[in-house]
């Protein structure tokens, strides 16, 4: 883990560079993993911030957080461009990469709609400096100052960014937190429906301009391109659950603060399932099956603002 590489003092306590890092470790992950919709490639940004800021003199930092963030915001910047270009060779739809969520995640309402499945894929289309000035702006609130040194702008500059990156997620973002017991409930009638092949049942919970989206990276079978309308998306999923086997588990967990669904075959994981939910009907499907997107569904992962 990124952080800890330092070897500890007799006393056990770590080092200062190495507690001021991990004090702030699970809010520069979610500000990379914001950053990016990639829980593997915020790791990496970690590491690499780590690997500076061991060689601060931290009595010239006056600000640590500050710092802190800077450096994840300028490496996760990187790496945003070079994904940029992997996603151009991608096989099938990309999707986030789904984590398995903390309950205190859901708490903070805001903190969840920013991480939902929904509205990572909008800030996907967001210029990377865009996605950078809204995400330290809008989801944690940072002084334009501080975003400006993060992106190496003017704050006039991050100003006329931000008011544009606001509006273009604006004009695209699902509409308002949806309660996790309106989702919960969607999700029970849709996990009944498709268990039990009740294609009423299942139409009954679909908008009828629902979309699936499915992400096997190319190396799980799925759909390869996006399925809209609520009677193809129902009938492919029923098709799709009949073909299961007997011992396969559909279970509810709490994934990117909100609920989902989690597909086990054979005792091992096969897919996650999130849901965006309006009006107490499912608008967008997400399948992720890509087993390189998956890892980080094996424990809870602790994202702070």
């Amino acid at each position: 883990m990124a952080g800890t590489s330092r070897t500890a003092p007799a006393d056990s306590r770590p080092d200062p560079a190495t507690e001021a890092f991990l004090a702030h470790r699970n809010l520069l992950f979610t500000v990379a993993y914001e950053m990016l919709g990639s829980a593997a490639d915020a790791e990496d940004v970690l590491q690499e911030t780590w690997l500076r800021w061991v060689g601060v003199d931290l009595d010239a930092v006056r600000d640590q957080r500050a710092y802190l963030v800077r450096v994840t915001t300028r490496q996760a910047l990187g790496r945003l461009r070079v994904l940029g270009r992997r996603k151009e060779s991608y096989v099938g739809s990309w999707l986030p990469e789904p984590l398995l969520t903390a309950p205190d995640v859901a708490e903070d309402v805001e903190l969840a709609d920013s991480v939902s499945m929904a509205m990572l894929l909008v800030l996907e289309t967001l210029a990377p400096t865009e996605r950078a000035v809204f995400v330290l702006r809008e989801v944690f609130d940072l002084p334009y100052e501080e975003i400006a040194e993060a992106v190496d702008k003017s704050p006039a500059a991050v100003r006329q960014i931000a008011h544009r990156a606001r509006a273009h997620v604006a004009a695209r973002r699902p509409r308002g937190p949806v309660s996790p017991t309106t989702t919960r409930d969607a999700l029970r009638a849709f996990q009944r429906a498709t268990e039990t092949g009740d294609l009423r049942g299942l139409l009954d919970v679909l908008a009828p301009d629902v979309v699936l989206l499915g992400d096997g990276g190319g190396i799980r079978q799925t759909i390869p391109r996006p399925v809209v309308g609520a009677d193809r998306v129902a009938r492919l999923l029923i098709a799709g659950m009949g073909r299961l086997p007997a011992d396969s588990v559909l279970r509810l967990a709490e994934v990117n603060g909100h609920p989902a669904l989690v597909l086990r075959l054979d005792g091992g994981l096969d897919s996650v399932i999130a849901v965006h939910v309006e009006d107490g009907l499912i608008t967008g499907l997400y399948a992720v099956r890509n087993p390189d997107k998956l890892s980080h569904m094996g424990r809870e992962v602790a994202l702070r603002r």
